[in-house]
């Protein structure tokens, strides 16, 4: 794994909005007295969260002090987990598949779109409104090829239909997550055929 660094430029402070800050608490009371630290992982990702989907340098130190961890130890943390993004991203954060599936299926192309639509991975748009990045399995080999734009997946895809898809979310329309070619869930391109009739088969 590569050595993940947080960003250069930080924000000078972090504080939890009321509304994630009573969340937070509330996952605190979930594990016994002394085992509070093992909330880390959702405490962080609400961080990232209400960060727009990255966590600057005081929302680690915010939740370290929460949780009574020396800061070491969430750096430890934010940096060895990368579903944890250490600079911004965009609104619109592309998480391209490479594992093997994908890239049998036309990862490669798929990647090019995003460097031709978006720029180099870890670049946000001008605009603020798509970064991208290469990740591994995310559990839809079937549908190779397939990205995740920030919690919905996009699967069956084309270089022409991830194209589609970034220019409707740019427009500020809804996409309907999913395959993109038809296909229903995960079931075989011509369509459910298990516990059907033989005669239907």
């Amino acid at each position: 794994m590569s050595v993940r660094r947080l960003a250069a430029e930080q924000p000078e402070g972090f504080a939890f909005s009321p509304e994630n800050l009573a969340w937070a608490e509330a996952q605190l009371k979930k594990y016994p007295e002394g085992r509070q630290a093992s909330a880390v992982i959702p405490i962080l990702w609400r961080a990232q969260e209400q960060c727009g989907g990255w966590l600057p340098e005081p929302a680690l130190r915010t939740v370290a002090d929460m949780l009574g961890l020396a800061h070491i130890r969430i750096y430890e943390i934010a940096t060895f987990y990368t579903m944890f993004n250490l600079a911004p991203v965009g609104r619109y954060y592309v998480q391209v598949c490479g594992t093997t599936p994908c890239w049998l299926r036309g990862a490669d192309e798929i990647k090019a779109a995003c460097r031709t639509l978006i720029g180099e991975p870890g670049h946000v748009t001008p605009d603020g409104l798509f970064s991208w990045t290469e990740v591994e399995c995310l559990g839809a080999c079937v549908n190779a090829p397939m990205v995740q734009i920030n919690k919905d997946y996009y699967e069956d895809l084309t270089p022409d239909r991830l194209e589609w898809i970034l220019a409707n979310l740019k427009a500020g329309r809804e996409v309907m997550p999913g395959p993109q070619n038809g296909r229903q869930a995960s079931a075989p391109l011509s369509g459910p055929r298990t516990l059907q009739a033989p005669e239907s088969n």
